[in-house]
């Protein structure tokens, strides 16, 4: 059996797909004018890029790009096998809840885990 993945290795990939996320919002989505004036406007956009980056990478390639830099991938709990395109879709809006990653079990795994029957492990 795999090592539990620590809490800091967790909220480190957050970081990296929130921080990815955010600056293709400001880049792309946030309008003109001077960094300070572009930040309101980022908003919503990064919510929708961080939620789409997350479901489609865990559903098409079991890790989203935090998950990948810190070497962590997620898997069926049950059995191991990949996380099907509904358990990353379960996964990612329960994230996007926020309080849902930030409590675990006794198998180290959060809510959003538990209720989409996924686990990350050690890549």
């Amino acid at each position: 059996m795999k090592h539990q993945i620590s809490l800091g290795r967790r909220m480190a990939a957050l970081l990296i797909d929130w921080i990815m996320s955010y600056a293709i919002a400001i880049g792309f989505f946030a309008g003109g004018g001077a960094f300070t004036d572009r930040v309101p406007h980022a908003r919503i956009p990064v919510l929708l890029i961080f939620f789409a980056e997350m479901s489609i990478m865990t559903a098409l390639g079991g890790a989203s790009a935090g998950h990948r830099v810190m070497r962590m991938k997620v898997v069926r709990f049950s059995d191991g096998g990949v996380a099907t395109p509904i358990q990353a879709l379960i996964r990612t809006t329960l994230i996007c809840l926020v309080i849902t990653a930030i409590t675990f079990d006794e198998n180290g795994r959060g809510i959003h885990e538990r209720f989409s029957n996924t686990k990350l492990i050690n890549a």
